[in-house]
């Protein structure tokens, strides 16, 4: 059995998936798509809710520095992400690779990972869709009760379930299901719904860069790094890895576009710009965003669920016809993380179970509309359950531990694979090897130090049910 985790996926039947069957996931995403989806799943909970908070309590004004931290590790990771993408141009993302170059066992674990990761973030933004929804309906004189607009239990300040009186997140739910019935219908449809809304959130964005920064103060950026106040974290050099650590949430989702590459049609070009030009596109657009929200209000106000918002109401009547669209663009941009994430999982799902180590159901793709049909509706099932009822406290760190753990071994996977296999045609290879693969491992392994002890404990329970369930289900079935 312990021979066994090592077992290696074989590059030549990976080849063979790749190049697609009668059967296989249809190709129809191009290298806009892919841009698209990217920037999709990254502009969403972290430009309008994190940033603030990351501001208020960790940073400051540098926050912009906390992001350049975090897009440094996942600019490393995303070039080894690129490398394999183009390469092994097939469904499963980090889960595949590893299944390639560190066994069974590494893929097992990466791929319980990935669903921590997606799930749970399309679970966690839906919550974030539905405060803005109620806000924004409440604004034009539309009430939903709070027994119906929240989830049941939350956690309290010393980490206890507590019960809220309220009876369900309704409108998470509803979000959850009209993403699920697109995902059903098929890719092409869900990748054109993403475009617009994406198109909707730049320009909403935009808007608030070009019109905010004629009434930033400069003095609101002094001092532009706080002193720190004598606890490690908060403010300083410390703070900005501290908020390095807790807005890389803004950053997940890059990867999620690698997830869907057995369904682009020129793989071995396109995924890299996908990956890259998405990450790279997002980067700006935080800097700037937050450059301009510190400058407009003091930090030290943004400790908010609507950061934005709150820099929009500094500048008086100015930009007050800039709040409804913050409020739509924000609705947007939530919309299509919750797509890409939850797209992102059924793809993972579909991968372990065409290898045998997932239930086999998960493999079955529909006839008509060519998308995994089945896992995406358990997908939607679990994340409408989870988003209408479960507390959310700790989950953005715990989508962050498990991309960051993503990220490690895949930039593992490319230095492995470069000494075992340098045969192999690699149609991108990653830059200044092996140093970029080495610095995303450090990189992203300083990043996840920043996390919260409580999440490793909760990340260490998962990893143990899913080991159950390999043990129960996959070492058996599994066909490597």
């Amino acid at each position: 059995m312990t021979d066994q985790l090592f077992n290696k996926k074989p590059m030549e039947v990976l080849m063979k998936e790749a190049s697609g069957d009668a059967h296989g996931l249809k190709r129809t995403l191009g290298k806009i798509n892919l841009i698209a989806l990217g920037i999709g799943a990254i502009i969403g909970a972290g430009i309008f809710v994190l940033t603030g908070q990351a501001a208020a309590i960790y940073a400051g004004p540098a926050v912009s520095l906390s992001f350049i931290v975090s897009a440094l590790a996942c600019g490393f990771a995303g070039l080894c992400y690129a490398e394999f993408a183009a390469m092994i141009p097939i469904a499963g993302s980090a889960y595949t690779y590893s299944y390639a170059t560190m066994g069974r066992g590494v893929a097992w674990i990466i791929g319980w990972a990935l669903v921590l990761e997606y799930l749970f973030a399309g679970s966690t933004v839906a919550v974030g869709w539905s405060g803005y929804v109620v806000n924004f309906l409440a604004s034009i004189g539309v009430v939903i009760p709070a027994e119906l607009a929240n989830a049941p239990l939350t956690f309290d300040e010393n980490h206890n379930l507590v019960a809220t009186g309220a009876l369900f997140n309704l409108p998470a739910a509803f979000i959850i299901t009209i993403v699920t019935v697109l995902l059903y219908r098929g890719i092409k449809e869900s990748a054109t719904f993403n475009n617009i809304v994406v198109l909707i959130k730049l320009t909403v964005i935009f808007l608030f860069i070009i019109f905010g920064w004629q009434y930033v103060v400069a003095d609101n950026w002094v001092p532009f790094i706080p002193e720190n106040t004598g606890t490690f974290g908060q403010f300083g050099i410390s703070g900005i890895f501290r908020a390095s650590a807790v807005i890389f949430f803004a950053y997940i989702g890059f990867d999620a576009v690698s997830t869907a590459a057995q369904e682009a049609k020129n793989p071995q070009k396109d995924m890299p710009w996908g990956i890259l030009g998405s990450l790279f596109i997002c980067t700006i657009v935080y800097i700037l965003v937050s450059l301009v929200m510190t400058g407009i209000a003091p930090y030290t106000e943004l400790n908010t669920p609507a950061p934005i918002a709150v820099a929009i109401d500094k500048t008086g009547d100015a930009l007050k016809w800039l709040s409804p669209l913050i409020k739509i663009g924000a609705i947007a941009g939530l919309t299509s993380v919750i797509l890409v994430m939850l797209m992102g999982q059924t793809r993972i799902f579909y991968s372990m179970a065409n290898d045998g180590l997932f239930f086999q159901p998960f493999s079955k793709v529909h006839s008509r509309f060519g998308t995994p049909h089945i896992s995406t509706l358990v997908t939607g099932a679990i994340a409408l359950i989870a988003s209408g009822l479960l507390p959310i406290t700790v989950l953005g760190e715990l989508v962050s531990i498990g991309t960051l753990l993503a990220f490690i071994i895949v930039c593992l996977g490319v230095l492995i694979l470069r000494y075992r296999h340098p045969e192999l045609n690699r149609p991108f290879k990653t830059p200044l090897f092996p140093v970029v693969p080495i610095l995303g491992v450090i990189c992203c392994s300083g990043v996840m130090a920043f996390l919260n002890p409580l999440t490793f404990l909760i990340c260490g329970i998962w990893l143990v049910i899913g080991l159950m369930i390999y043990l129960l289900y996959g070492h058996s079935r599994a066909k490597y």
